[in-house]
């Protein structure tokens, strides 16, 4: 699995987490051809979850500059406190 996250897709592996689930549905597996199948389901969902958490900080630090263009900000705890309108000083 660790050679495949150099050419990580998203949709690929969300194709081959229904593939999985569709697999330990039919009842028609060993119980250790299911275990594998979890483990592999387990990887999936965490890369899958962490490209999404990757995807969201980069949606949430497109900004406006002064000139109306749209600009991407390194995602960093200091720059997300930045957008909290909670901490807003201008109001």
């Amino acid at each position: 699995m660790n050679d495949q996250n150099a050419n990580f897709s998203f949709e690929t592996s969300y194709e081959k987490l229904e593939e999985i689930l569709v697999a330990l549905n039919s009842g028609e597996t060993s119980l250790e051809k299911s275990l594998e199948l979890y483990e592999e389901a387990n990887k999936l969902i965490t890369l899958c979850s962490s490209k999404l958490n990757q995807a969201e900080q980069k949606i949430e630090m497109l900004i406006k500059n002064r000139e109306g263009a749209l600009q991407t900000t390194p995602y960093t705890p200091e720059s997300e406190k930045a957008l909290d309108p909670a901490n807003d000083n201008y109001s």
